[in-house]
């Protein structure tokens, strides 16, 4: 009988985890305690036009550039998706996700409905989406109020857009309700786990079996 050595290898290509929620319903920590409990996914890190906030660092948070070299960006099709949000722009850079994605690695997305949309067009079998609902409307709106971030007439606009992104939620492949964010997050980690043993996703897996098949 062959050596364990000689059998195929199955590989694996990455995948685009997206989360979307109205503001305040809890993506982003979501989207943080899901980074440092996995190391097998990363952050896919947007362009915006907006200022940075106390705390954020570029590169990290987001890539700050001003409208111009952004404008320009979207020129040259070096995004994935773009969107204006509140008189800002943000967008996704192409060429980082498709490297990452081919040498296997997992790519995190914190954007919006509109946003996803775009990456349908362009990703539809890599993408995983997932809808962030807060439990209650009066819950997403002392979050807003207690994270001090925003002016009262920005959380205000919030608030007046939250119906209108909530409504999107049936797009979504998976949809989660943040009551706890321990819970929520345990159910992200099993939304993960599922979807990369898909076996489309599993490439060489064909291979694999039929050298099982053959005694090897």
């Amino acid at each position: 009988m062959s050596s364990d050595a000689e059998a195929p290898m199955i590989q694996r290509r990455g995948l685009m985890l997206v989360l979307s929620s109205p503001s305040g319903a809890g993506k982003t920590t979501l989207s943080r305690q899901l980074l440092e409990n996995d190391p097998h996914i990363q952050l896919s890190v947007s362009c915006t036009t907006r200022d940075r906030r106390p705390g954020e660092q570029g590169g990290v948070d987001y890539h700050f550039v001003d409208a111009a070299t952004f404008r320009d960006m979207i020129e040259r099709d070096q995004f994935l998706e773009h969107a204006r949000v509140f008189d800002h722009y943000y967008g996704t850079p192409s060429q980082p996700v498709e490297e990452a994605l081919m040498a296997g690695r997992d790519m995190l997305f914190d954007i919006d409905w509109q946003g996803t949309q775009q990456l349908k067009e362009k990703g539809r079998d890599d993408l995983v989406t997932v809808f962030i609902l807060p439990p209650s409307t009066r819950d997403l709106e002392r979050r807003l109020i207690s994270r001090a971030q925003d002016a009262p007439e920005i959380v205000a606009r919030r608030m007046a857009k939250a119906a209108d992104e909530m409504s999107h939620w049936a797009e979504y492949d998976y949809t989660i309700i943040n009551k706890d964010i321990a819970t929520s997050v345990m159910q992200l980690k099993a939304i993960l786990m599922a979807e990369r043993l898909k076996r489309e996703r599993q490439l060489g897996l064909s291979d694999f079996v039929k050298a099982l098949r053959e005694g090897r």
